[in-house]
């Protein structure tokens, strides 16, 4: 009726009779309190007060029409937020690969993070206090969905100064003697349990566990000589003091998955949960014996040329040089 000051019009427009219109508009007006139209015999005009009406209704109308579109894509899983539980033991590298590939397919939804071990994301999905997370298996995942189980291999992280420092496989077997750094078992107790279980069928009986609960720590313990630990290889990136190297054939893996509640999960968890195991998966081919990437960090045992052996992403680093290997003939 503002645009058209015709009531006629306006009822055309509208796809009403003019009869129900008027009484739309004086009803409004005996809501407000004033009048919006003064009618004379020359035509219809807005008052200052139907003005005022007019400007801020193209405003509210804006944003309804705006919530509506934000609803409807936060409904296709497309806008939102999106809260995210991680193990702390999860690579920073394989974290990366997820959140950049996501962010390419919805740019709009806002990924979350909350670092908490296995056994605490369960209690926070079950209780939706979290929207999604990565799981360390086994565990039990009742009243959850989860997305097909990723092997990430597992290697060995060694100061560089450590009679095993070198290239190829390492057994577990190898390790015997030598104490474990380990997560805490309350963090995952499936998992701590089975690694323990399958150190010790294949001859390896650390004489004592060291529990770190993050890489830095991890990493500060092996340089300090208080033990190796089973690690995903991007772990030793992060240190020029140690390096990284591969455990036999179906040796040890660590497995894991993306999950979210089964009951109304959230619109852009099931988008999330391909990508991440797509890049799981992704990372676990590289690491397999026979993958396209070399796991080992550059170091200065068994490395290739001077530079050492190139790290998993192919990407040199600032120690290449300091820990490159000496030649016989040099």
């Amino acid at each position: 009726m503002a645009e058209e000051l015709h009531f006629g019009r306006a009822a055309e427009r509208l796809g009403m009779a003019q009869p129900p219109l008027s009484r739309h508009i004086r009803g409004l007006e005996e809501e407000l309190g004033a009048r919006l139209f003064d009618r004379t015999s020359r035509g219809v005009r807005l008052t200052p007060a139907g003005e005022v009406l007019l400007a801020e209704s193209e405003e509210l109308l804006a944003r309804v029409e705006r919530a509506r579109s934000l609803v409807a894509r936060a409904h296709r899983g497309e806008y939102g937020v999106l809260r995210v539980g991680v193990p702390p033991e999860l690579p920073g590298r394989v974290l990366a690969r997820v959140l950049t590939a996501f962010a390419a397919e919805a740019p709009d939804v806002q990924v979350e993070l909350r670092e908490f071990g296995t056994a605490e994301q369960v209690r926070l999905l079950t209780g939706r206090e979290l929207d999604a997370g990565f799981l360390q298996h086994p565990v039990e995942t009742a009243g959850l969905v989860s997305e097909p189980v990723t092997d990430l291999p597992l290697g060995v992280v060694l100061p560089r100064d450590s009679p095993l420092a070198g290239t190829g496989p390492l057994t577990l077997a190898s390790l015997d003697g030598i104490p474990l750094v380990l997560f805490p078992r309350p963090a995952a107790p499936g998992l701590y349990d089975a690694t323990l279980g399958a150190c010790r069928a294949r001859g390896y009986h650390p004489p004592r566990v060291v529990h770190a609960g993050s890489p830095e720590v991890v990493l500060g313990l092996v340089i300090a000589g208080r033990g190796v630990a089973l690690a995903h290889a991007a772990v030793a990136r992060k240190e020029p003091r140690v390096l990284w190297r591969p455990l036999e054939a179906d040796a040890l893996a660590w497995p894991v998955s993306f999950v979210r509640p089964a009951a109304a999960p959230h619109p852009a968890a099931r988008r999330l949960a391909a990508t991440a195991t797509a890049v799981l998966r992704a990372e676990a081919a590289e690491l397999s014996p026979g993958g396209a990437v070399s796991p080992n960090p550059p170091g200065a045992h068994g490395g290739s040329g001077e530079s050492g052996t190139p790290e998993p992403d192919g990407v040199p680093r600032p120690w290449d040089v300091v820990y490159a290997v000496r030649r016989d003939d040099d």
